[in-house]
């Protein structure tokens, strides 16, 4: 799928197969965001059978089957929630449904995978971090920017290596693609999004507590705004949020709408890691007027300088992770507190933002 659209891109490396299909068998529930078809590659990849799917669109499930023709369609989200068998449920539906659905889905005990941002109120989070303690179900969140990208897989396994000794600090950017009018009305209300720094934002705070090794951070300032789409006036094409970490390593990103058409990717994706012993940069999606693919690492440390080209070599290991923690009551692809956590900081930017109200000159 085309890297220049990212409400459909859907990412695929290679994965380790941890089971047979009919061992882990899924349901999926709300077809809103193509982000589903990359959840669902990735966990099938991983041996995991795409089983049933239900939105209320039919035109999306014809689309999703075609896809995926082992997942059976149902007429009801309670048919597929019924079915005893399905042992966790997909979804990237509307924002504002993601935490009411997976409420649901544990109500019938099942785990539950998200896409971002999995919430838009902190009540959302409440409830969810409530149910997964009364249940002990996992309720994962695809956090895919790193996730899914293989450079910033590789990032963390060197991080974890000591290749840049101990992370001081990580500076994230997240630009997108609009593609305005090709997103879907919902899009555009705050309430039913939550706002950039929930949405895009959530990428960059999950990271930076995955490299830092962080189990909590403070958001000292954020800010977000409308600067050139009024006919959207609910909408953030910008933000950015700086934090500390209990451990004190400190945090920059910044998220925006405004990629150019002539990008050859949805966003100039990158990060910097900053090291006692070195430093790592990621050009997550493209490497700019160099080569139009992405998953490239710079590496430099106290032995020199080094390039990596990443794509195909990495993988995406979090999902046969995820498969073996739901079967095994583990938690080796993520954890609960940390998948939370992701989400507790980025509403907490998004409620606390400062909004720039002052269109640039230039």
């Amino acid at each position: 799928m085309s890297s220049a659209n990212g409400m459909n891109y859907a990412p695929r490396a290679q994965s380790a197969r941890v089971v047979e299909p009919q061992e882990f068998p899924v349901g999926v529930i709300g077809l809103d965001h193509g982000h589903i078809h990359g959840m669902c590659h990735g966990l099938q990849d991983a041996g995991a059978g795409i089983a049933a799917v239900y939105d209320p669109d039919p035109e999306k499930v014809e689309a999703f089957v075609g896809e995926f023709p082992s997942a059976k369609p149902v007429r009801a989200e309670e048919e597929l929630l019924e079915q005893p068998e399905l042992l966790m449920v997909a979804s990237a539906a509307v924002p504002a449904d993601r935490g009411p659905l997976g409420i649901r889905v544990m109500d019938h005990g099942k785990h539950y995978f998200s896409d971002k941002a999995p919430f838009t109120t902190l009540d959302q989070l409440a409830a969810a971090r409530k149910q997964t303690e009364s249940t002990g179900l996992i309720w994962a969140v695809c956090y895919s920017e790193r996730l899914q990208n293989e450079s910033a897989v590789f990032a963390g396994q060197l991080i974890e290596d000591g290749a840049i000794g101990t992370v001081l600090q990580v500076i994230g950017m997240g630009p997108h693609r609009l593609s305005a009018k090709d997103r879907p009305d919902w899009f555009f209300v705050r309430e039913r999004y939550g706002g950039i720094l929930i949405d895009i934002g959530s990428h960059q705070v999950e990271q930076f507590l995955h490299y830092t090794g962080a189990a909590d951070a403070r958001v000292l300032h954020s800010k977000v705004a409308n600067y050139a789409h009024p006919e959207h006036p609910e909408l953030d094409d910008f933000g950015d949020a700086t934090l500390v970490a209990d451990n004190g390593a400190t945090n920059y990103f910044r998220v925006d709408w405004f990629t150019p058409d002539g990008l050859s990717a949805w966003g100039d994706g990158r990060a910097f890691i900053l090291g006692t012993d070195g430093f790592i940069e990621l050009r997550k999606n493209t490497d700019l007027a160099r080569q139009q693919e992405g998953d490239q690492l710079y590496l430099a440390n106290q032995s020199g300088e080094q390039h990596f080209s990443v794509r195909g070599k990495v993988g995406f290991p979090y999902f046969g992770k995820l498969i073996l923690d739901c079967l095994n009551g583990t938690e080796q692809a993520m954890t609960q507190a940390h998948t939370f956590k992701a989400a507790e900081l980025s509403l907490i930017a998004q409620r606390d933002a400062e909004h720039v109200t002052t269109t640039p000159v230039g």
